[in-house]
């Protein structure tokens, strides 16, 4: 007997099927591959007690995912926000909070950047300063103590499908269990000599949230490869150089040291921030090079 669910939580090629009529199933794929993601429409084909086999996949409205030259990683499936968290406490990269929000827009997603551990004022200062590039794009930005106050961040995922993304120890399943207390997802102590958090979410789940939505927690990662995305795609998820596309005196400008130059007029005019321009380059010339060595190149 078949049925229609959601892929609610995914543990390699095993994954946990809510159905329709709310059964949960453990399911695998038929055939070898694996395809799926949380948040995936699926149809599946019990096989046993509690038990069932993936059928079908449905259409996707996203689906987020990271590459780099030897493989991709399936990440969320139907989200319609990208609820980015970092910390005063440890360091965040603001290369991987472009990293997210470059996936995001690639996916015409919405984005919002959660500064975690607000309370601790030794960091907040150099994380606001961080976070000042996004902030002057008008991308959304809360500050917040994930053991005190996250009603700001609640109302933020009102009726939107949101997955949670993060380096290690920015304590995304300490907000899973303030959103969602009955998650009771596991919180451990931050490394002080690594000045990283450990993984404590090993696999993405989705939960839903009370009043309408839904929450995608998934594993801390220290990397976000964009290999997936052409030179087009990367240059179009920068929304500060839109105003800008096809205003190089060459149209096939790659806005290093060509004369006429339009993005970079706008950064020596203050319109468009050094930092980003330098982003886009590095992260250009390192999924050029990672689609050149999936070449065999």
């Amino acid at each position: 007997m078949k049925a229609r669910g959601t892929l609610v939580a995914a543990f390699g090629r095993q994954y946990e099927v809510r159905t329709d009529g709310g059964e949960i199933l453990l399911c695998v794929p038929r055939g070898k591959k694996s395809r799926f993601a949380c948040g995936d429409r699926v149809q599946v084909a019990r096989s046993a007690p509690g038990q069932g086999v993936i059928e079908q996949l449905e259409e996707r409205g996203s689906l987020l995912y990271r590459s780099d030259a030897w493989r991709q990683k399936l990440i969320a499936a139907n989200a319609t926000q990208v609820v980015v968290v970092v910390a005063t406490e440890p360091s965040f990269s603001d290369d991987f909070v472009t990293r997210c929000i470059c996936a995001a827009e690639s996916q015409q997603l919405k984005s919002l950047i959660v500064l975690n551990k607000a309370d601790l004022p030794a960091g907040l200062d150099a994380a606001r300063t961080l976070l000042a590039p996004f902030a002057a794009l008008d991308y959304p930005i809360l500050e917040l103590s994930a053991l005190h106050d996250v009603d700001a961040l609640r109302a933020r995922l009102k009726d939107e499908t949101s997955l949670l993304v993060g380096q290690s120890g920015m304590g995304k399943s300490t907000l899973t269990n303030a959103l969602i207390p009955e998650a009771r997802a596991e919180t451990r102590e931050i490394s002080e000599v690594l000045d990283t958090g450990k993984h404590t979410t090993t696999f993405a789940r989705l939960y839903d949230l009370p009043g309408g939505g839904g929450l995608i927690d998934s594993p801390g990662m220290q990397t976000f490869g964009l290999a997936h995305l052409d030179n087009a795609a990367l240059e179009a998820s920068f929304r500060e150089f839109r105003p800008w596309d096809g205003q190089c005196r060459f149209r096939d400008c790659r806005h290093d040291s060509e004369p006429g130059c339009a993005l970079r007029a706008a950064v020596a005019d203050g319109r468009i921030a050094p930092r980003r321009l330098t982003q886009f380059l590095e992260l250009r010339a390192e999924c050029e090079q990672a689609r050149k060595t999936a070449q065999g190149w």
